[in-house]
């Protein structure tokens, strides 16, 4: 029986623990690596367990880029007053964070300014 309550409770320290480092947050970033991209919002996913926002980057040469943005959890975003309609398909905005360490086009970011040209409210969750 003592066996059996200490299997279960290695079990259970175990299944507790993998979860909590799964998480990976902003692991993919290099934060000393600032990438600052302008384009056209083509998709935002007010989703967990991470807000996207996808851009089209029209380079010098007329080519377009795809790059996507990672921010925090929706739940984090709408208590700074963020909704699935904050970000809005064909804006031009532009996002300012750390790139990817794998060279993608992908940033974790810290700053979103919006079509107006203000900052958009990250909630502490940026730099603004």
């Amino acid at each position: 029986m003592k066996t059996r309550v200490l299997a279960l409770l290695a079990i259970a320290v175990l299944a507790v623990t993998g979860t909590a480092f799964a998480h990976h947050g902003a692991a993919a970033y290099d934060m000393a690596k600032p990438v600052t991209v302008k384009g056209v919002v083509t998709d935002f996913q007010f989703i967990n367990p991470h807000v996207l926002i996808t851009i089209d980057v029209k380079g010098d040469d007329g080519s377009v880029q795809k790059w996507q943005g990672e921010l925090t959890s929706p739940n984090h975003l709408a208590r700074a007053g963020w909704t699935k309609s904050t970000i809005k398909l064909g804006d031009t905005i532009t996002l300012m964070g750390a790139g990817a360490k794998s060279g993608s086009s992908t940033i974790w970011i810290r700053k979103i300014v919006g079509a107006n040209g203000e900052p958009v409210s990250l909630g502490g969750g940026g730099d603004n």
